[in-house]
């Protein structure tokens, strides 16, 4: 199989991976930059526990292929706080927005690609958005509320 060079930036920091067309985002993520953040939950792109930014789209690692990020910026959990937690972070804390963890860099992922498009989205506009997201134990009380919180309203 014939081999690429892949020249992207990861959370800030110009990477350079040999992939082949094959390779997934997620699998280049997670053992070639070591960023483990980023989950495989289903691997068919519906369970949104692999969400990454990439150029600030919404996208599912899993699905990726590693050579479309070539000159791109990817933004995984590990590069949304950069100074301690965010305001989302934050929230997700206080109003539970998570319980086991597996899904939470997902959410989180999701719901900055969220509130950068509507900053101060509805509730309405929560769950439709948050829809590709699966979440086994919250029942996703939690993670509304915290969106509505880190957007300045109230929880």
């Amino acid at each position: 199989m014939t081999e690429t060079t892949i020249r992207f930036r990861v959370n800030g920091v110009p990477r350079e991976v040999r992939a082949g067309a094959e390779r997934r985002l997620i699998d280049v993520l997670r053992y070639d930059c070591a960023l483990t953040g980023t989950k495989e939950g289903c691997s068919v792109g519906v369970c949104g526990a692999c969400s990454v930014l990439v150029n600030g789209e919404l996208l599912s690692a899993c699905l990726l292929p590693a050579v479309f990020v070539d000159g791109a910026e990817v933004t995984t959990i590990e590069g949304i706080a950069t100074n301690g937690l965010t305001p989302l972070q934050d929230a997700f804390i206080t109003e539970g927005g998570f319980q086991c963890g597996i899904c939470t860099p997902g959410q989180i992922i999701s719901a900055t690609a969220l509130l950068a498009r509507t900053p101060r989205p509805s509730e309405a506009e929560i769950s439709d958005w948050m829809m590709g997201n699966l979440c086994r134990c919250t029942g996703y009380h939690g993670i509304v509320r915290a969106i509505k919180k880190a957007s300045g309203q109230t929880a």
